[in-house]
């Protein structure tokens, strides 16, 4: 069975996302979209942003990189539950402006993560 990968989609007028259907278990636990680390939004299921990134952001009290990296994820972060119907997860504006996205995104896997940005 192949895997999803990559995925093109048209933001809605309320600024949802539709997921894939053969991706919305991946999303399960819920969704954390957080700024990327350049033009772009990081897309990651509540079970990856609390195993992994939360573990990582916990290094080092004085380590500058570390706390680089906790203001640039956790700025403007949001979590949610896609929702039911049709697997949709609403992107708050300030993460839209922050990535240049104003329709078309282009979400595509970066290991066990996903980054989303504008359709060019």
């Amino acid at each position: 069975m192949a895997t999803t990968d990559y995925f093109e989609r048209k933001l809605d007028d309320k600024r949802r996302l539709t997921i894939p259907a053969d991706l919305r278990t991946e999303f399960a636990s819920g969704v954390v979209i957080t700024r990327g680390f350049k033009q772009y939004l990081h897309l990651y299921s509540q079970a990856v942003w609390e195993e992994e990134v939360e573990e990582a952001l916990n290094g080092e009290i004085l380590d500058e990189r570390i706390a680089d990296l906790n203001v640039q994820f956790r700025t403007g972060k949001i979590g949610g539950e896609l929702d039911d119907k049709q697997g949709r997860i609403t992107i708050e504006q300030h993460l839209l402006d922050y990535a240049g996205i104003s329709g078309d995104v282009v979400v595509v896997r970066a290991g066990k993560y996903w980054r989303i940005s504008a359709a060019h």
